[in-house]
C-alpha cells in the first residue's frame, strides 16, 4: 500500500507546486496581472480534465498491462520537458493577446509533466481498489488534498524566501524524476497484482459503496456540483480580492477553505458515515441562513466593500458552508469503485467549466462580476433541489414542502437583490471589464460644485480622482500634490532645464501631466489599453495638460527593454498601490533597465505609499546595488484632497540629493535586517509586510 499512497501524496504536492514556480515565471512577461494567475488556473484545470479522461480510458479500455507499459512510456516521453523553465521566446510583444499565449506557453513549457501528474489520483486509486477491492478507496483523494493544501501552505513562507526561481524549477524536476519512478513501480506493482487480500464469504466485510451502476442523474449531479464548488471558489476570490479588500495573499484563503471541504467531506471513517464531516441536516440550513444574512448585507452596505471586518468573514464563512455543501453530495453520490475514473472525470470536467466560466467567459459576458451574484443563486437553487429529492422519513411531506417554498422563495429574493447590487448605480458612469479586470468611474455629485469629484476604480484601488468643478480641474490631487517627492523632482529639474522629458509607467488619470509646460514632453507606458480610454475620456488632466503627451501600450518595462534610450530626465515607476504587486517593476534587473532609458543626471521615482507592504528599504536595496542613491520623501498633507504618500527617488544626481534632502518631508529609509535585494529569480512579499 505504501507505493499508492506515497505516489498519491508526491503528485499532488507536485500538482500544486508546480502552478507558482511557473506562473512567477511568466509573471513578469504579462505585468505582473492577478489575470495571469486565473488564465493559468483555467489552464491547469483544463490539463486536469485531460489526465482525468486519460486515466478513465486507460482503466477501462486498456487490460492491466498494457495499462502498465503504455502509462510507463508516456511517464518517460515526459521528461524530456524537464526542467520546468519557460524560455524567453514566449515574452509578448506589445499588441499581443495576452490569454492565447499564456495557454500556448504553458503547454509548451509544463504541458506533458503536469498532464501526467493529474492522471495520478484517478489511476492509482483504480489500481489500489483492484489490488484491495475491501479498503476504502476515497480516503485516498482526501490525501491527495491534503498533499496539496500541504504545498499551497507550504510554497509563501517556507520555498519562495529561501530558494530562488531558478533553483525552484530545478529541485521541482528533480523531484518530478523520483514520482515518475514511483508511478512506474506502482503500475507494474498493480499489474502483478490481481487482489492483494481476498475477503472470505463469512466476512462482514463489505466494499465501501454499493456497487450500483451511477444513473444519468448522478452522472447529471456529478457535473453540477462540481462546476458551482469551481465557481464559487473563482468568483468569491475574484470578489473578496478586487471588490472588498486588497490584502497581499489573501488569494490563499479562499483556496485553502476549497480544499479543506475536500478533506472533510472524503475523509470517511466508518464512524462519521459516506460523506465524511459533512451532514445535509446541518449544512443545507446554514447555507440558506447565510445567503440571507448576505443578501441583506450586501442590500443594506454592511457587505459592501468598505467595510471589510464585516464582509471579509460573511464571505469566507459563506464560501466553506456552499463548497461543503457541493462536495458533500458529491461525497454522498460517489460510485463504487469500478466507476471511479469516471467519477473523477466528471468531477473535473465540471471543474474546468467552472474555471472556463469565470476566467474566460465572464470577463467577456459582464462588465462587472456578475458571476458572483450568479453563483449563490445557482447554489440555492441547487440546494433547493437536493432537499426535493432527498427522502423524507423523518419530517413529513407537508413540512418537507414548505421548506422546500421558501428556500425557492428565498432563493428568488436573493437573486433579485444581488442582481440589483451588481448592477450599476447612480453615481457609476463607466463599469468596464477585461482580461486585467473591473474598471469603473463613479461621480459623487454631477451639479459640478466644488466639493463633486470624478474617480476610477480599479477593483478596490482609486487610479486617480478629479474634480469636476471647472476652475478646479487642472490641480493636481491624491497623491501628486505639490510637496510629494515626485512633484518636487519634476520641479527640480524643470528650473534646470528650458524642457524635460518625462516617462510614465502607469497612467493612472494622467494626473502628473498636470505639472507639464509647453515645451515638456510625456511618454506613458500602460499596460491595459482601457485606462487611456477612460482618460481621454472621462477625465480633463491629459486633455488640458500644455506638455507633448505620447503612449505606449504594454507593460513597461518589457516596452522600455525594447527601445533605444529615451534620455528621460525623470522615470515614474508608479504600480505598487494593492496587493497584486508587480514585482519585476522592482528587481535589480529592472532598475538596470530603467538607468538606460534615463539620463545620466536622471532620476527614477518610485511610488511606494501602500498601508500593508513597506517598500522603501528594497527600493534602497536595489538601488545600493546598481551604486545609485535613494532618498525618501515622506508627505503628510493637511489639506482634504491630497493624500499621504511615500515616494523613494533614485539618482547619482547630487544638485537633486541636495534639494530633496532639504526638504521638509525628508525623511532617512530604515534598514530591514536580513532583507535581500529582489532579483528576476527571487522575490517574496513576505520580506517587505508591515
Amino acid at each position: 500500500m505504501i507505493y499508492f499512497s506515497v505516489t498519491i501524496f508526491t503528485s499532488a504536492f507536485l500538482l500544486f507546486m508546480v502552478q507558482p514556480i511557473i506562473a512567477k515565471q511568466i509573471l513578469p512577461w504579462f505585468g505582473g496581472s492577478s489575470a495571469v494567475w486565473t488564465t493559468c488556473m483555467v489552464f491547469f484545470q483544463m490539463i486536469l480534465l485531460l489526465g482525468y479522461w486519460y486515466a478513465d480510458f486507460v482503466v477501462r479500455k486498456l487490460s492491466k498491462r498494457t495499462q502498465a507499459i503504455f502509462h510507463s512510456v508516456v511517464v518517460v516521453i515526459s521528461l524530456i520537458w524537464l526542467p520546468i523553465i519557460a524560455s524567453d521566446v514566449w515574452k509578448p510583444a506589445a499588441d499581443t493577446e495576452p490569454s492565447t499565449r499564456i495557454l500556448l506557453l504553458l503547454l509548451v513549457t509544463v504541458g506533458l509533466p503536469y498532464l501526467l501528474l493529474s492522471t495520478t489520483g484517478p489511476l492509482v486509486q483504480a489500481w489500489f481498489a483492484r489490488c484491495y477491492p475491501q479498503a476504502k478507496v476515497y480516503r485516498l483523494f482526501a490525501l491527495s488534498n491534503f498533499a496539496s493544501l500541504l504545498s499551497l501552505l507550504a510554497y509563501p513562507p517556507l520555498i519562495e524566501p529561501h530558494i530562488d526561481l531558478h533553483s525552484q524549477a530545478w529541485l521541482w524536476s528533480g523531484v518530478y524524476i523520483v514520482y515518475a519512478l514511483l508511478i512506474v513501480v506502482s503500475a507494474w506493482h498493480s499489474n502483478r497484482h490481481e487482489v492483494i487480500v481476498d475477503i472470505p464469504k463469512s466476512s462482514s466485510a463489505t466494499p465501501e459503496v454499493a456497487e450500483k451502476a451511477p444513473s444519468k442523474q448522478d452522472y447529471t449531479l456529478w457535473l453540477l456540483l462540481a462546476t458551482l464548488g469551481s465557481v464559487l471558489l473563482l468568483s468569491f476570490t475574484n470578489h473578496i480580492t478586487q471588490n472588498i479588500a486588497s490584502v497581499p495573499f489573501l488569494w490563499i484563503v479562499p483556496l485553502v477553505l476549497y480544499l479543506v471541504t475536500f478533506i472533510l467531506v472524503f475523509d470517511v471513517g466508518s464512524s462519521r458515515g459516506k460523506s465524511g464531516w459533512y451532514s445535509r441536516q446541518v449544512f443545507i440550513p446554514v447555507l440558506f441562513a447565510l445567503l440571507l444574512t448576505t443578501v441583506y448585507g450586501m442590500y443594506q452596505g454592511y457587505a459592501s466593500t468598505m467595510n471589510i471586518y464585516l464582509a471579509l468573514p460573511l464571505f469566507c464563512i459563506l464560501l466553506f458552508v456552499g463548497c461543503m455543501f457541493c462536495h458533500g453530495e458529491l461525497a454522498a453520490l460517489r460510485p463504487a469503485t469500478q466507476y471511479i475514473t469516471q467519477f473523477y472525470l466528471c468531477l473535473s470536467i465540471g471543474g474546468a467549466a467552472g474555471g472556463l466560466m469565470v476566467g474566460l467567459l465572464a470577463p467577456l459576458v459582464f462588465d462587472s462580476f456578475a458571476e458572483l451574484p450568479l453563483a449563490l443563486i445557482s447554489c440555492g437553487l441547487l440546494a433547493s433541489y437536493v432537499m426535493w429529492r432527498a427522502p423524507s422519513s423523518t419530517i413529513t411531506t407537508k413540512v418537507n414542502s414548505t421548506l422546500i417554498a421558501c428556500a425557492l422563495a428565498l432563493t428568488c429574493a436573493m437573486g433579485w437583490l444581488l442582481w440589483e447590487y451588481s448592477r450599476s448605480s447612480e453615481e457609476t458612469l463607466l463599469e468596464h471589464r477585461d482580461f486585467y479586470g473591473t474598471l469603473r468611474v463613479s461621480e459623487s455629485d454631477k451639479n459640478n460644485t466644488p466639493e463633486s469629484y470624478r474617480d476610477l476604480y480599479h477593483g478596490v484601488i482609486s487610479h486617480g480622482w478629479e474634480h469636476t468643478y471647472e476652475p478646479l480641474r487642472a490641480k493636481p490631487v491624491s497623491y501628486f500634490g505639490p510637496s510629494t517627492g515626485i512633484a518636487q523632482t519634476i520641479t527640480f529639474y524643470q528650473q534646470e532645464e528650458p524642457s524635460i522629458r518625462v516617462g510614465i509607467l502607469g497612467l493612472g488619470i494622467g494626473i502628473l501631466t498636470s505639472y507639464g509646460r509647453d515645451t515638456d514632453s510625456f511618454r506613458i507606458y500602460e499596460l491595459v489599453p482601457a485606462v487611456i480610454d477612460i482618460a481621454k475620456k472621462y477625465f480633463w488632466y491629459l486633455s488640458t495638460s500644455k506638455s507633448k503627451i505620447d503612449y505606449l501600450v504594454g507593460d513597461g518595462r518589457l516596452s522600455l527593454e525594447r527601445e533605444q534610450p529615451n534620455q528621460f530626465h525623470m522615470l515614474s515607476v508608479d504600480a505598487f498601490s494593492s496587493d497584486s504587486i508587480p514585482m519585476h517593476l522592482m528587481t535589480v534587473e529592472a532598475l538596470r533597465g530603467y538607468k538606460k532609458q534615463i539620463r545620466e543626471d536622471g532620476a527614477i521615482v518610485y511610488n511606494v505609499t501602500n498601508r500593508l507592504i513597506n517598500l522603501a528599504p528594497m527600493v534602497k536595496l536595489i538601488a545600493d546595488k546598481e551604486g545609485m542613491e535613494a532618498v525618501l520623501i515622506a508627505n503628510r498633507p493637511t489639506e482634504d484632497d491630497l493624500y499621504r504618500t511615500d515616494f523613494v527617488v533614485v539618482t547619482n544626481n547630487k544638485k537633486l540629493i541636495a534639494s530633496l534632502q532639504k526638504a521638509q518631508d525628508y525623511k532617512q529609509i530604515e534598514t530591514l535586517p536580513k532583507l535581500k535585494a529582489w532579483t528576476d529569480s527571487y522575490n517574496n512579499l513576505f520580506d517587505v509586510l508591515r
